[in-house]
């Protein structure tokens, strides 16, 4: 969501603002602005648009170089996205400037309360009431002490947060406080950083703290301290960063999301990075349950949202077929209201590759306090998600720029098929030798994606050809059926065209009255054991469709002649097992989507009205 940065040091606040704003792009935005320090006056710029817009304005009317300043890229949720909307916001003394993250879910009462006392307002954010609270604070307390007003003011909000600030008070000082959303520190040798994302800094300091819930933090030239809202000292977990800023690089390609395709073999394969002991056992990341805790599951729920969700479809085939648990799949926003009937001997599995969507960590939250045991699969180290939960696996995707998943829905599926197999593992459902003939079979997959990679300019060709057409149907079955799904989304995501996925043996039932004459459907078909029954079944609908007219796009294996007659574009796939044929399905939808979405002319790094991460409910 809304990419933050904050500096204090000895070089030009502003350069290192603008630098981190460009790295926080990916995340979607609406609007920029900064605010720095000079002289001891408070200097604001802010734009609506592009970032370019914030850099045009400064360039008019540079503001002086001290070292210490915040910034914002703003994803409007209060109030349009116009400049007097865009963050950062002052105090009508013009000392205090504040940038958010979140929503202040009590903002309509905090408003009127400091209405009455005089306050004036100038936008229709809930971020502004911050600012006059916070300024409101220090003057009662006289003291000049920032940090202690952040701390007062967090404890009269409501809802999830992130808040940075500065004050004329104390010209030296960057403070920010944390409740729901993201927030790392960044130390350096003589300065510090704070961001949303690591990447905001990376090119100045991998050494990073990563703040807990209901943390406020001061940043000096030499110091960072963090304390709880209460006032007391705590320490921060700190880490070192893995990766470099070229890894958050385009390397040559012309968007973010085509290199991210093209990284996806060696994704795959870090993510299978020393899995399998020498005994044939599989070891997990940051596995703190025990074999008895596991061996005591009895039912096992999966949260998670868009992408993700589609991944936890795929991993109940799995982990139903291997390990006979049952295993439902819930869309993160919607389980916690629905009054889920969640045990001690429950595994809630909680998959994102941020770590901090909002709704997936709310349901996680809900289900621990019904005492589930909570096992992350994420991307991102140190996040909300993995912190909070009794278990992680971690994808090792490296970082994902694109707001489209690409990699990090392969590595997702990659380590759903892990804790399948571990927990197979664990409840003896499985010998060695049968988890190492499938960790093998996960092992070949680099290369099959890698070849399979080779073979697509046939499939961009057919995506440029179809980018005036107003509709595109998937249809899947087994575990095509969530490959479907998650085609239709990138199309929708990517190109902005209406796409449906439909689970083929619904056709009839129904979606068979959309196909008309020249209509683009695109099949899944499955490969390998899905042949026989399952198999003839779909290839039935492929004739179905196109003795309707559809133009018929399969996808299907290389050597499957059974659906060559009936399809109109056939896109071949390597052969592999059925329950491991997303790995490689998939990418084909996503380079369908994304050269279609390139002929229409539109950014597909920074799709529309979307963001990375969903920090809000």
């Amino acid at each position: 969501m809304c990419g933050i940065v904050g500096y204090v040091g000895p070089q030009p606040a502003l350069d290192i603002i603008v630098e981190g704003l460009s790295r926080l792009e990916y995340r979607g935005y609406d609007s920029a602005g900064v605010a720095v320090l000079a002289d001891g006056n408070l200097r604001t710029e802010k734009r609506a648009g592009k970032l370019q817009n914030l850099r045009d304005a400064l360039a008019e009317s540079p503001p002086p170089a001290d070292g210490i300043g915040i910034g914002h890229t703003r994803w409007a949720t209060h109030g349009a996205p116009t400049d007097v909307n865009a963050h950062p916001h002052v105090d009508n003394a013009n000392r205090v400037a504040v940038i958010h993250n979140g929503i202040i879910e009590n903002f309509a009462r905090l408003r009127v309360e400091l209405e009455e006392r005089g306050s004036k307002f100038h936008s229709q954010t809930d971020t502004e009431i911050a600012a006059h609270l916070l300024s409101d604070e220090l003057q009662s307390a006289g003291d000049g002490d920032l940090a202690a007003a952040m701390r007062r003011t967090c404890r009269q909000l409501e809802g999830a947060f992130t808040l940075v600030a500065v004050s004329t008070e104390d010209p030296d000082l960057v403070v920010a406080a944390r409740r729901n959303s993201p927030l790392v520190v960044g130390r350096g040798q003589g300065e510090n950083f704070i961001a949303s994302d690591v990447a905001a800094f990376i090119a100045h300091t991998r050494d990073a703290i990563e703040l807990g819930q209901d943390q406020v933090v001061e940043l000096r030239r030499d110091s960072v301290r963090v304390t709880d809202y209460d006032g007391t000292q705590v320490e921060g977990n700190e880490y070192y960063v893995d990766w470099d800023a070229s890894a958050a690089e385009k390397g040559g390609y012309k968007y973010f999301m085509l290199k991210e395709i093209m990284e996806q073999p060696r994704a795959v394969a870090d993510t299978l990075l020393g899995r399998l002991g020498e005994d044939g056992t599989l070891s997990l990341d940051e596995m703190r349950l025990s074999p008895a805790d596991l061996r005591d599951i009895h039912k096992i729920v999966i949260i998670a949202a868009g992408t993700s969700y589609h991944a936890g479809l795929i991993a109940k085939y799995a982990i139903e077929h291997w390990c006979r648990i049952p295993c439902d799949v819930d869309v993160a926003s919607e389980f916690r209201y629905r009054d889920p009937i969640l045990d001690p001997q429950t595994l809630v599995i909680a998959i994102s590759q941020s770590g901090e969507s909002m709704d997936t960590l709310m349901a996680m939250r809900h289900a621990r306090e019904q005492r589930s045991k909570v096992l992350a699969i994420c991307n991102v180290n140190g996040s909300t998600i993995p912190r909070e939960s009794d278990a992680v696996v971690y994808t090792h995707a490296g970082p994902e720029v694109g707001v489209a998943a690409t990699k990090t829905f392969l590595t997702q599926l990659v380590a759903c098929y892990l804790v399948g197999l571990y927990l197979a593992q664990v409840r003896g459902l499985k010998y060695g030798d049968e988890i190492r003939t499938i960790i093998e079979q996960l092992a070949a997959m680099p290369d099959s994606v890698e070849r399979l990679l080779d073979t697509m300019q046939p499939t961009r060709d057919l995506a440029r050809s179809l980018a005036d057409s107003e509709t595109v149907l998937f249809l899947g079955r087994h575990v095509g059926y969530p490959v479907a799904l998650e085609g239709a989304l990138k199309l929708k995501e990517l190109a902005y065209m209406h796409a449906e996925a439909f689970a083929a043996g619904e056709l009839k039932h129904g979606p068979i009255a959309l196909i008309e004459p020249g209509l683009p459907v695109v099949v899944v078909v499955p490969s390998e054991e899905g042949r026989g029954v399952l198999h003839d079944k779909i290839v039935s609908n492929i004739q179905e469709i196109r003795a309707r007219g559809a133009r018929t796009i399969v996808i299907a294996q290389a050597d499957d002649e059974s659906v060559r007659p009936y399809a109109d574009d056939l896109i071949e796939l390597p052969d592999v097992p059925t329950l491991l044929q997303p790995l490689v399905a998939t990418v084909p939808l996503q380079i369908f989507a994304c050269e279609l979405a390139l002929a229409k002319g539109n950014d597909v790094d920074q799709p529309r009205n979307l963001a990375k991460s969903v920090t809000v409910e």
